[in-house]
């Protein structure tokens, strides 16, 4: 039943995305999640023991998403289709992504604007294949974390299990840095999302090789994957820059300080642009159709 109820609640959110009309009215779970977690942070983020309070505070927010999601399951399977839909993002990340290759085909500037939209590392100094790069990074990384790893915690946790993961999703986002302020008290929060998208992000590119036809280098994938600096986000990463032939990674700037890190699949080509975003786009319905067909598989036997 929950293989079913999935690969309809995804192909309702590829259908309809996230209605404006809907979330201009009421407020959209992630920001809910994310409210949460500011309000903690604020209060909790001070003293000698900032890693305890860490500790507790992803504690108590996995807790309250397990009774939310134990409350909801009550009422059917409809209402698991509809938060699973909702909690899916499949086609916000489509648009998302495309809107950049719209961008880059106007100026450069433009496609500065708009992938600053999506990824957290400076955008003033990107040239035209930096912002290439940083949408398929996004695209890659944001199949596994917004549809892969959502679908499986549902899977193996039903309603509990997909909030669970959003909500330490979530947190990591926001709390989950090595800087001074959030490195002791995100700690838990980045190392529960680590280990919850450890499975995710290697059937990620599992799916994004097969669908692609590329999984006869899943050796070099593998191998690439090893020189992100993310355990997880390198694997969706490798696997996609196989399929471009396109060098992913590599050096950016955060907080106006370069950080020289090494290519994904460094031998592949470094002049890229909205074309290359634009075949990432379709890696990535190809991947979807590929978990859709998976989840049916499941459903059937």
């Amino acid at each position: 039943m929950s293989a079913a109820v999935l690969a309809a609640a995804a192909t309702l959110d590829a259908v309809l995305g996230e209605p404006r009309w809907l979330w201009s009215r009421a407020p959209h779970p992630a920001v809910l999640m994310g409210k949460a977690v500011t309000w903690c942070e604020t209060r909790y983020n001070r003293g000698a023991h900032k890693r305890r309070a860490g500790v507790l505070t992803v504690a108590i927010l996995v807790a309250g998403a397990i009774l939310l999601g134990l409350a909801l399951s009550l009422f059917g399977p409809l209402v698991e289709l509809l938060v699973v839909a909702i909690l899916l993002a499949q086609r916000s990340l489509v648009q998302h992504v495309r809107a950049v290759a719209d961008a880059l085909r106007l100026s450069v500037a433009d496609g500065r604007m708009m992938v600053a939209r999506i990824v957290s590392r400076d955008t003033s100094a990107m040239d035209r294949s930096d912002v290439a790069r940083a949408a398929i990074e996004s695209a890659a990384e944001n199949l596994s974390d917004g549809v892969v790893a959502p679908a499986v915690w549902f899977l193996l946790g039903g309603l509990p299990g997909i909030l669970a993961y959003k909500v330490i999703n979530t947190a990591d986002s926001m709390i989950g840095y090595r800087t001074e302020r959030y490195e002791e008290f995100g700690w838990a929060a980045a190392r529960l999302d680590d280990v919850m998208n450890w499975i995710p992000a290697r059937m990620t590119a599992v799916l994004i090789a097969l669908s692609s036809g590329r999984f006869t280098g899943w050796g070099a994938i593998q191998g690439d994957a090893a020189l992100h600096r993310s355990p997880n986000a390198g694997w969706p990463e490798a696997a996609m820059a196989r399929v471009l032939n396109a060098a992913l990674a590599g050096p950016r700037s955060y907080d106006g300080a370069r950080r020289v890190l090494p290519f994904v699949h460094g031998d592949g080509s470094h002049d890229i642009g909205p074309d290359e975003i634009d075949r990432a786009v379709t890696t990535l319905w190809r991947a979807w159709g590929a978990m859709i067909a998976l989840c049916l598989v499941i459903a059937i036997f």
